[in-house]
């Protein structure tokens, strides 16, 4: 598989809000060592324990996953999984 091709998979493999916020939590919950179902999507991640170590590794992760690139302090700037669902997907939607 080629690079633009990695890229082009990655950013298609979560098109809805609702599939970008799934692996987001799961991430979240995977760093937290918490099932998916401990992460409220409203709560601020520092709050449940996110801290800048894991929230640079999910810059990293995020990058991966949607072929986007994104600043070190993305979960400081969105600070909550809705937050970042909204941001991610508006990046990977593109222009309207």
């Amino acid at each position: 598989m080629s690079t633009d091709q990695a890229t082009t998979t990655a950013t298609t493999a979560a098109r809805t809000p609702e599939e970008v916020r799934a692996w987001l939590t799961e991430r979240v919950a995977y760093f937290l060592d918490v099932t998916p179902q401990d992460i409220a999507s409203d709560v601020l991640l520092v709050e449940i324990g996110l801290d800048s170590v894991y929230a640079l590794t999910l810059c990293g992760d995020v990058e991966e996953r949607f072929g986007i690139v994104v600043e070190a302090t993305l979960a400081w700037d969105h600070p909550t999984v809705d937050a970042l669902t909204a941001h991610i997907h508006a990046q990977i939607a593109g222009p309207r």
